[in-house]
């Protein structure tokens, strides 16, 4: 990259960095802190994707690096630009994604002042980050970004703050000149005093700030499970015979290895349940990938092999293992992969090169256990049946069932599918097949609404020219609603699905059952389709079964013409799932 000679100011010095590590957008909400940042960002080339609240931004850059494996890179304003991101900082790092945030800050010398926006960011957001470093000095801008990369991919992986002071981002001369004003022309002794502190602490703030030598990035390397332990799943696994794998997104962490890691899963002949991100890495039909009754294979099985999966909630704390199975887990985390359950094996490091490894030492034996993948694939097909069943269902609205099932009809072969919602998400999730790697987003484990928009935005920068369908509960549609105008301005031609059964049906389902009422869970059948329209984006509204064919086709029609569009169905009440009363 080419500096022709000099940088204007410390946001143009952020964004060689960022194009030397790669990056080729950033998310945003514009605050005087950063905008060097921006600005510097825009000379360099790099695309900036402005959203209409900080954790959107946080949201997409967590998108762009689970679909990449590269970093993804979002800039926010000081104080409650930085603490709106919280929630989504928390997501990203409970779902190992590694992102950057650069967070500006007051003035270097009116930290603890009563300076606008000055708040402790680093007591604010540190629990939530692997790293949290503050600049102090221009030269230390390039440094930081080098190692907050570096931070952010290794081992495991998540994201990282770079809180950067307004003062180390603005031209040089305009911030003494800002520092001279702030001296005053007294002569008291207490004047004099203060000029000959800031102009020492704005030598030091600049000092070899003018070198204009190119910024580096650092080749972080894979962490790799021991031979050892490899070996002994391989010799492990061969004595099974009801053996079941588990694949989470952790396993594609490195995403450019995402083919390599299905062909090592095909090899192995395991029958699988697939997970987070890890959805669709064996395509829409696999004889090895079960759908259905994933607790009870588990509990039946005589060898369990978790890769990037932890036995957190999600299967009950351990408990859906069998105490008598023997338990192989591979994750980059030594904690999460003794977490509630201590394995037989721990293979600690990247779980899909373990994969890769481990399809390197076992033969070919899919026939061996034919019988064992017959009785899963019968109870898929029986759960399929019974899901069959609720598509007959008759109602005055739209059925749920049946909607999903056109939709997975109608979406294209390369569509990503974002999701973000409590029961019209869950329930998609049973229907709906992702279409290959790297085409599913969900929240993950932190079970956050609200990340739809920004993963969305993510998605469609990380793949230009994707179709991209994002799946929205009525209750999850509340947090991202007003990025539809970021969808308008930015061209970005999402087909967003709203869900639309006037209730934030997840919750009122245990809550009137256990509680008999549904306060705090009743909403409205808003016209979202004309919200839509006033932010300048297409509206659909179907709210019978036999316009959903014709209304899908419209707004892939209207897509691919570049626009945006939300289809707001209206369904009909449906009892398709239990509640989510989770503990």
């Amino acid at each position: 990259m080419e500096n022709n000679g000099s940088y204007t100011h410390g946001g143009d010095r952020i964004a060689a960095a960022l194009k030397v590590h790669g990056v080729s957008c950033v998310f945003t909400l514009c605050g005087g802190h950063i905008s060097p940042i921006l600005t510097g960002c825009k000379a360099q080339g790099l695309r900036v994707v402005d959203c209409r609240h900080e954790a959107t931004a946080v949201f997409a850059a967590d998108a762009v690096s689970r679909l990449t494996g590269s970093v993804g890179v979002a800039a926010v304003t000081a104080g409650p630009g930085l603490t709106n991101t919280i929630t989504a900082l928390k997501n990203a790092q409970l779902a190992q994604s590694p992102v950057v945030i650069f967070a500006g800050a007051v003035p270097t010398v009116l930290r603890g002042r009563g300076a606008l926006q000055d708040v402790d960011q680093r007591a604010l957001v540190s629990p939530h980050t692997k790293l949290f470093t503050r600049v102090r000095r221009l030269s230390e801008l390039a440094p930081a970004i080098e190692h907050a990369f570096a931070v952010a991919c290794e081992g495991v992986r998540g994201p990282v703050v770079i809180e950067c002071p307004v003062d180390l981002l603005y031209p040089e001369e305009l911030v003494k000149q800002w520092y001279v004003d702030a001296a005053g022309k007294g002569e008291s002794i207490q004047d004099r005093m203060l000029r000959s502190y800031l102009h020492r602490h704005f030598n030091k703030m600049f000092a070899g700030g003018r070198d204009d030598s190119e910024p580096r990035s650092r080749v972080v390397s894979v962490p790799l499970p021991s031979h050892s332990s490899v070996t002994s799943a391989a010799a492990t696994i061969a004595k099974a015979e009801r053996p079941v794998m588990v694949i989470g997104s952790q396993a594609l962490a490195i995403a450019g290895e995402a083919e390599r890691i299905a062909e090592a899963v095909s090899r192995l002949g395991i029958p699988v349940y697939l997970s987070g991100t890890a959805r669709g890495l064996l395509g829409r039909e696999h004889p090895l990938q079960m759908h259905h009754a994933r607790r009870k294979a588990l509990r039946e099985s005589d060898c369990v092999i978790l890769a990037g999966v932890p036995c957190d909630f999600r299967l009950d704390y351990g408990r859906h293992v069998r105490r008598s199975a023997k338990l192989i887990a591979a994750n980059r985390s030594a904690a999460e992969a003794r977490m509630n359950r201590r394995p037989a094996i721990a293979a600690i490091g990247d779980a899909g090169r373990f994969l890769q490894q481990l399809a390197g030492n076992s033969p070919v034996v899919l026939k061996r256990w034919h019988e064992w993948i017959a009785s899963l694939r019968e109870r898929d097909l029986e759960r399929e049946t019974e899901i069959n069943n609720r598509v007959c269902a008759q109602g005055n609205l739209v059925n749920a069932i049946r909607f999903f099932r056109e939709l997975d009809k109608a979406a294209g072969d390369s569509a990503i599918i974002v999701a973000d919602g409590g029961d019209f998400v869950a329930s998609a999730s049973y229907i709906v097949h992702p279409r290959g790697p790297l085409a599913w987003l969900d929240p993950g484990a932190f079970g956050t609404l609200g990340v739809g928009a920004g993963f969305a935005l993510g998605a469609a920068t990380a793949r230009p020219g994707s179709e991209i369908w994002v799946l929205f509960g009525d209750g999850a549609f509340g947090y991202g609603l007003a990025e539809l105008d970021t969808f308008v301005r930015h061209h970005i031609p999402v087909i967003a699905v709203v869900g639309n059964d006037a209730s934030w049906s997840q919750i009122a389902r245990d809550q009137v059952r256990f509680l008999k009422d549904d306060v705090g869970t009743v909403l409205g059948r808003t016209d979202y389709h004309a919200v839509a329209e006033g932010f300048g984006a297409a509206g659909l509204l179907v709210k019978r079964d036999e316009q959903t064919c014709g209304a899908l086709a419209a707004a892939r029609e209207t897509a691919r013409s570049g626009r945006p569009v939300l289809m707001n169905v209206w369904l009909d009440k449906s009892d398709f799932r239990e509640g989510s009363l989770s503990m």
